[in-house]
């Protein structure tokens, strides 16, 4: 079975703030993104760049995955930013506003160059129609990693309010899933903005989590425990995993050719469901 690792809840931490990067070293996130971009005002992207890559370096973030937002290669700080996010113990960089596979190419180009290790990947980021019609290509890229929605630029640019049930993004929201899925990689959901509003938050993750997505990327730490929940099998999910599995190998040991679990027949897809809800939940418990 394929090993999973959680990405439940994916914390954007602005690496210009000190404190923040404090504070994210007993945050129970499962991946933290040291952002460079949005997050930063020009002058203190130099700041921010150094700290970013010192607290990835650090040790001190436990289990975590690292990532570290760079500004985009058309910008003045994109190229200084992939070469120190080469040099930092990071497992991808993410990259914003990604529209087509040379984009990714260039990326990939100058992580080589900067000496990065050859396992150290994109977080490829979809945030406007030209990516949405492109999806199936990037995220195909051997470069790749994870591929994550940026709901809220895609929203501006398609010109579309975001309300509760997301109704208006939803089937650019399943394209890319589609495109995810075919390619068999990971992705992330986009932010929710209301921060005081946990009822709210909790529908969008559980929207989130019906539709597909691995995760949810977060901003502001108060997010992560619903998201852990939500992206969490329950205790009665697991248990029931492990009586689908039981029950499948315990008819094919007696040479069943049919396989009935209350009232209910199983296929060989569900027990490749069960199987994966154990993998997730074994996943989560490895992170302590």
């Amino acid at each position: 079975m394929t090993d999973f690792r959680p990405r439940r809840s994916v914390l954007y931490m602005p690496a210009a703030n000190e404190r923040a990067l404090e504070k994210a070293k007993g945050i129970a996130s499962d991946a933290i993104i040291f952002d460079l971009e949005d997050a930063v005002s020009p002058d203190s992207k130099d700041l921010a760049r150094a700290q970013a890559v010192a607290a990835a370096n650090s040790g001190d973030y436990g289990k975590r995955e690292l990532t570290i937002r760079c500004n985009s290669l058309d910008t003045p700080w994109g190229a200084a930013d992939i070469a120190a996010a080469a040099r930092a113990c990071v497992s991808s960089v993410v990259i914003p506003k990604v529209s087509s596979t040379a984009e990714l190419d260039a990326v990939s180009r100058a992580l080589d160059s900067a000496g990065a290790p050859a396992e150290m990947g994109v977080w490829a980021m979809i945030e406007n129609p030209t990516a949405i019609l492109d999806a199936r290509a990037i995220a195909a890229h051997p470069r790749v990693a994870v591929l994550v929605m940026g709901t809220n630029d895609l929203a501006k640019e398609l010109h579309v309010r975001q309300i509760p049930g997301r109704a208006p993004l939803v089937p650019h929201l399943a394209s890319a899933l589609l495109a995810v899925r075919e390619a068999g990689k990971p992705v992330l959901d986009g932010v929710y903005n209301d921060i005081k509003n946990a009822e709210g938050f909790r529908a969008e993750c559980e929207q989130g989590a019906e539709m597909g997505f691995d995760g949810k990327t977060l901003i502001h730490p108060d997010q992560v425990a619903i998201a852990n929940e939500v992206w969490s099998p329950s205790e009665s999910e697991i248990e029931h995993a492990r009586r689908v599995i039981a029950a499948f190998d315990e008819a094919l040991a007696a040479g069943k050719g049919v396989v009935q679990l209350d009232g209910r027949m199983i296929e060989n897809l569900h027990v490749d469901g069960a199987r994966r809800a154990i993998a997730i939940a074994d996943a989560i418990a490895a992170l302590g």
